[in-house]
């Protein structure tokens, strides 16, 4: 028997479709209060507050 897991985001309630979405990891200064782990759709994830983060690594030599 095949088995299926099905993403819903916890913000909305909306299921969350193959390859779409975002994993929300919230990590507090105080290392005692842990941390908070969210799935959200793609609508939900680019609502939230925050800046983008740069990529890692170098960056690609321009084409010339």
């Amino acid at each position: 028997m095949a088995r299926k897991t099905v993403l819903v985001c916890d913000k909305c309630g909306a299921e969350i479709e193959e390859g779409k979405g975002a994993a929300l990891r919230v990590t507090y200064a105080d290392a005692r209060r842990g941390a908070k782990a969210a799935d959200l759709c793609d609508g939900c994830a680019g609502a939230m507050p925050g800046k983008p983060v740069a990529r890692r690594g170098r960056k690609p030599k321009s084409a010339a």
